[in-house]
């Protein structure tokens, strides 16, 4: 199939639950899993605009895909912490993917060569076809609990997934709970962000990983916001024929030019600042925090504006606005659920 025909099954992919097989099939042929692993390891080694780009492209086709696409990509973000022999284990395979949550919900017990894990973790996305699972956990030692996190890799076969994901938009990303009782984890399978233990890596995995991971959720946000905003266009083009609504939609017409220009300089803002300080990584400065900090809020303020675009449209669509299974009702709820992400909200 062709990538620009995910654009059509956005309500299919959404009534599934679940991307398609024929949709997986496609993300495996064109590596976009693999957008940032080293090309020894099957992947596309991109550089950090390129791939967050692509996050913006794949997410204007369809909400689910292009989040889907995005996370299943920041998993690479692990490759350099696992030693050689895991890392190919666990990234080679056309098929590699990971979903795991960040939050530390599970406990580690510390016993000879590793850990046994149990826990469950929230809105793993992309559960129902990950291949490894990822889970942070404190660890316990000789029965009493530390503030020291572990994260921990598993196999799929190790982890029960509980289907639980009921959110209101990006239905189909699976991002349901996992839960893995007294599972083995040898010492060679756990990590840490920032200790390098192979030499996969590349300049984007040492990029400050907050910052990667708010310019990605970011970028699905403006792709989501690019989608809602065409298909305003297409309703407003078929509306402007209809003479009883020729004012009215005059209006509407003028409001929808005001908001892609919005569009395009919330898209200039983040790309120009995210190139300014890839930039300084490559050549290796290191970005402050006055600088981090400065990232995260334009990109919260830019995940509002984007709400705030669609919002200032949605009440004038008409029935479409209000109608689950229309085009623009879907991408709004899509929207606002990516918007939600804890990296954008305030």
């Amino acid at each position: 199939m062709n990538i620009l025909q995910i654009k059509e099954r956005g309500l299919e992919i959404e009534c599934l639950g679940r991307l398609p097989e024929d949709v997986l099939e496609l993300i495996y042929e064109q590596q976009l899993f693999k957008l940032f692993t080293a090309k020894e390891l099957g992947g596309k080694d991109l550089d950090l605009l390129e791939g967050i780009k692509v996050f913006q492209k794949m997410s204007v086709l369809d909400g689910n895909f292009g989040w889907l696409v995005t996370i299943g990509t920041g998993g690479n973000a692990f490759i350099p912490t696992l030693n050689k022999e895991v890392c190919e284990k666990i990234f080679s395979p056309r098929n590699a993917v990971i979903a795991g949550s960040g939050y530390p919900s599970g406990i580690a017990v510390k016993i000879d060569g590793g850990y046994r894990v149990t826990g469950q973790w929230k809105y793993c996305s992309g559960a129902d076809y990950a291949t490894t699972f990822t889970m942070n956990c404190f660890v316990e030692n000789e029965g009493i609990r530390t503030d020291k996190i572990i994260s921990c890799s598993v196999n799929c076969d190790q982890v029960e997934v509980l289907n639980d994901w009921r959110a209101m938009g990006l239905k189909a990303t699976a991002s349901h709970t996992i839960r893995v009782q007294d599972v083995w984890v040898p010492e060679e399978e756990t990590f840490q962000l920032g200790i390098i233990k192979n030499k996969y890596g590349s300049a984007v995995h040492s990029f400050p990983f907050g910052a990667f991971a708010e310019a990605s959720f970011l970028s699905v946000c403006l792709g989501i916001t690019e989608n809602f905003l065409e298909e305003t266009a297409i309703l407003v083009k078929q509306r402007s024929n209809d003479q009883s609504r020729t004012e009215r939609m005059g209006a509407i017409q003028f409001l929808l030019m005001q908001q892609q220009k919005n569009f395009r300089q919330l898209e200039e803002q983040l790309y120009s600042l995210l190139n300014e300080y890839w930039q300084k990584h490559k050549e290796g400065h290191e970005l402050t925090d006055e600088e981090l900090q400065q990232f995260s809020r334009m990109s919260k303020d830019i995940a509002a504006a984007c709400v705030d675009i669609a919002n200032s449209l949605i009440r004038s669509l008409g029935m479409d606005a209000v109608t689950e299974t229309s085009s623009v009702n879907r991408i709004w709820r899509n929207l606002y659920t990516a918007a939600h992400h804890s990296f954008l909200t305030p």
